[in-house]
């Protein structure tokens, strides 16, 4: 059980090296909104890595075994990059220009966002702190592939809830040090000193990883790989039918959709705000991840009482009614306290949001294909978090920041009423888990 506590320490580690950490050291440096909202595109590989997932179930490393082999190769790699992200600085990107062009003018300020990501995306392809990025946005989305396919290996059904708890626990931590202490740290030291005490940090996860016993070898190892990638995807439309799989992949991208757009700009926003980086730190990412974690397990409570589906209904709309909270704390004046409100609310239903969502997910899978349908459905997940993010910089930019939290609660309604088509209120009583015979 230690060491599914240290893979979740493992895996949680770089998610905010790429985003919400990475945000504030631009913003430091000067780099403007816009620019820091097309730079989430490095994020990309939260959404693909279902494309070489097949990969690493095909193959094995010749050292550890297939699942500590992977997992060594890409700690290691993941160490090294973030070295290298410290030796570079994004002080070069102040000189891009994300303003609009005379072309991009001329576009609705809703898909200016998209027309510049264009013109923009062949200056950030100079920069080396932009591939050092995506390097580690590449390495951290293997490492989460074996992470996951490790847990499911190694636990037995008895163990499940313990050892998922302990995954997301060590997943917290992870999140704290680099959302919280990190920030804290870059008010007495520099943000590259903070990124090299981070890569120690990466490697220093190499030991649990020696010291995990290897899962014993699964049986029916795919034989190709495109039957790794086909048969789940054979599966979920066989059982569903095209039109309704489609739309409920297109339900699985929208539905966090407002809630990824306030925390893409939530840490430029404060800054902007005159807040400092160790009152985001303390706020945002100690209180903060710890109201996301109270409102994960309060959701799951609240589910086991009113069913998966009722809970997405509700938690659905508490996330997408928290974004008030940021609405009201850019209409006011500098308020401390506001924004403790305003992180604490918007984490909170974040979680209760969170709590039905994932449960929704899993009763989409046939279990047996889990692990696989459920990456493919977390990557479907990953493209509003990661990708249809990218234009919020300008957004925020052109709109100023009342009218672009307005727009967060606009993009939360296309989820909601599509929620009658998946998750009916009154669910019929023959619905049963994909794989398992109803009664």
């Amino acid at each position: 059980m230690a060491i599914v506590l240290a893979m979740g320490f493992a895996s949680g580690l770089p998610l905010f090296l790429t985003s919400r950490t990475l945000q504030a050291w631009m913003t430091a440096e000067g780099v403007g909104v816009a620019t820091i909202g097309l730079f989430s595109v490095v994020a990309l590989p939260y959404s693909c890595k279902f494309l070489w997932s097949p990969v690493m179930d095909r193959y094995v490393p010749p050292f550890l075994g297939r699942r500590r082999g992977w997992l060594l190769l890409t700690q290691v790699a993941l160490a090294a990059v973030l070295g290298v992200m410290a030796l570079q600085s994004p002080r070069a990107l102040v000189t891009l220009s994300a303003s609009s062009s005379e072309a991009c003018s001329a576009v609705l300020p809703w898909f200016q966002g998209f027309c510049q990501l264009f013109q923009t995306m062949g200056q950030l392809s100079s920069s080396g702190f932009f591939w050092a990025a995506l390097a580690i946005a590449f390495l951290s989305a293997s490492q989460d592939i074996n992470v996951d396919a490790y847990r499911t290996d190694v636990l037995e059904e008895r163990e499940m809830g313990a050892g998922v708890a302990l995954y997301v626990l060590g997943y917290r931590i992870a999140l704290l040090v680099t959302g919280s202490l990190a920030f804290i740290l870059a008010d007495r030291l520099s943000w590259p000193v903070v990124y090299l005490i981070l890569a120690a940090l990466m490697l220093a996860n190499v030991g649990f990883t020696l010291w995990a016993p290897e899962p014993p070898a699964a049986a029916g190892k795919p034989a190709t790989l495109l039957d790794a990638v086909w048969r789940p995807f054979q599966d979920f439309i066989q059982r569903l039918g095209l039109g309704k799989g489609i739309l409920i992949l297109v339900f699985v991208v929208l539905y966090k959709y407002g809630d990824s757009l306030v925390n893409a700009m939530a840490t430029p926003f404060l800054l902007q705000a005159g807040f400092s980086q160790t009152d985001i730190g303390a706020i945002q990412g100690g209180m903060g991840l710890a109201a996301t974690l109270v409102g994960t397990l309060a959701g799951g409570a609240i589910l086991s009482k009113i069913g998966i589906t009722r809970s997405l209904w509700v938690f659905g709309g508490l996330q997408a009614l928290s974004n008030i909270a940021y609405l009201v704390l850019a209409n006011g004046d500098h308020s401390y306290p506001l924004m403790v409100v305003a992180i604490n609310v918007e984490n909170f239903c974040g979680g209760l949001g969170t709590a039905g969502f994932v449960a929704f997910l899993m009763s989409l899978c046939n279990p047996q294909f889990s692990a696989t349908q459920y990456a493919l459905l977390s990557s479907f997940m990953a493209v509003s978090r990661d990708l249809l993010v990218t234009p919020a910089g300008i957004w925020a930019e052109s709109l100023g920041w009342p009218l672009f939290f307005t727009v967060t609660l606009l993009a939360a309604v296309p989820a909601l009423v599509m929620l009658p088509l998946f998750a009916p209120w009154n669910p019929s009583p023959s619905m049963a888990r994909p794989g398992q015979d109803s009664d």
